[in-house]
């Protein structure tokens, strides 16, 4: 693997709260990683400026807002933020099959080929059998993954997010084409926070990882863009 192959497996959780930081971590990241994430909390905080923001220092956006509505609601949601630009954008497999598949056909009807790639959220990495239990859903996370990952594709969607534990399980199940982007990824520098379902970026690269999620172990070290550095070499290291 080269290391331009390497980088652009990276996502950069971009998990900051205000312009000024989103300035820094593009500009300084652009071309060390291959996307930047936007989520939830920076997006309420800084609206559609934040993608403008990354676009403008070259840095392409994966908008991570997991939409989970009516499906009208939700088709509509994932056509605003096709028209902004984005490489992914992505939703709440547990919305369901008509859910989904109302916002695969609208997106690819309004944005044609300029599209994004849709992603589905199957179960989140900080989830165990025991949070699924509290909201009535007695099959296994692994179960539960595959299921959703079907019904994310027989819905339209390009692919899934899920822990990289069910990276092989996924694959199995939906073929090498899906993509699969895999939060819950942690350098061997790293700790694992709050993350329950880890593994390390090479061993998620081995198992059929498109993407990585990548936050904190870049944005909390003394130098980000060593950092970032590290991630690629050991990617590499492990994935010759």
């Amino acid at each position: 693997m080269t290391p331009e192959q390497a980088r652009e497996k990276i996502i950069f959780a971009m998990d900051v709260k205000r312009l000024e930081e989103i300035s820094r971590y593009a500009g300084i990241l652009s071309g060390k990683v291959g996307m930047f994430k936007i989520g939830k909390e920076l997006f309420t905080s800084c609206g559609p400026e934040a993608v403008k923001l990354v676009q403008n220092q070259g840095g392409s956006v994966f908008l991570d807002l997991k939409y989970h509505d009516i499906p009208n609601t939700v088709a509509q949601a994932m056509v605003a933020a096709s028209r902004m630009g984005v490489q992914l954008v992505n939703l709440h497999a547990l919305g369901g099959f008509e859910m989904m598949k109302n916002a695969a056909d609208e997106v690819r009807r309004e944005m044609g080929e300029q599209r994004p790639k849709l992603l589905a959220v199957t179960i989140l990495t900080s989830s165990t059998a025991d949070t699924l239990q509290q909201v009535g859903i007695d099959h296994s996370v692994e179960n539960m993954v595959v299921r959703l990952a079907r019904l994310a594709q027989d819905a339209g969607m390009d692919g899934v997010v899920a822990s990289p534990l069910e990276i092989e399980l996924i694959r199995q199940a939906c073929g090498p084409e899906f993509l699969i982007v895999t939060p819950g990824v942690r350098p061997s520098f790293a700790a694992a926070d709050d993350q329950k379902r880890i593994m390390t970026p090479a061993e998620a690269v081995r198992a059929g990882a498109d993407y990585l999620v990548i936050g904190r172990p870049i944005a909390k070290a003394p130098d980000p863009v060593r950092a970032a550095e590290m991630i690629v070499e050991e990617i590499m290291a492990g994935c010759p």
